[in-house]
């Protein structure tokens, strides 16, 4: 999961150049550009999202999925202030998991429509547009109620 700022710790060995040493975060479906313009809308998300808390997460879901994203939301610092978008792009599944406090905000509906448009994002083969576009959707339906 990601939330706001991701820290990638791996063992260094000595033995390579700095040119070899790969922090583990980049093993994942993003390049450095893409994890910094996700950094960023995480950033704006918490700063302008209605006071909630906003957390990513990339890679598998066991099933049932939408169980394995609310285990994962229920593990989150605050729940029932936070929102986690959940999106294993190997089994083409996406969720948004909202506390209590966040559903006030952020209805089934609008987070719904969100769904759509990150979904068309993904179709469009733009998983970092598509969660960016997500995260700016929510934040301004909870910033707006």
């Amino acid at each position: 999961m990601a939330s706001g700022k991701t820290i990638a710790q791996r063992q260094v060995r000595t033995d390579r150049s700095p040119e070899e040493v790969r922090p583990a975060v980049l093993d994942g479906p993003f390049d450095t550009r893409q994890l910094l313009h996700l950094d960023e809308a995480l950033t704006t998300a918490e700063r302008e999202g209605g006071g909630l808390h906003y957390s990513v997460y990339v890679g598998p879901l066991h099933d049932p999925v939408r169980g394995a994203a609310e285990a994962m939301h229920d593990r989150l610092k605050e729940p029932d202030k936070s929102v986690l978008i959940a999106v294993s792009p190997e089994q083409r599944q996406l969720e948004i998991v909202t506390g209590k406090l966040a559903q006030e905000k952020i209805p089934d509906r609008a987070a719904a429509l969100v769904v759509f448009s990150m979904e068309a994002a993904f179709g469009a083969g733009q998983l970092d547009g598509g969660i960016v576009t997500g995260l700016r959707m929510l934040a301004e339906t909870a910033a707006a109620a």
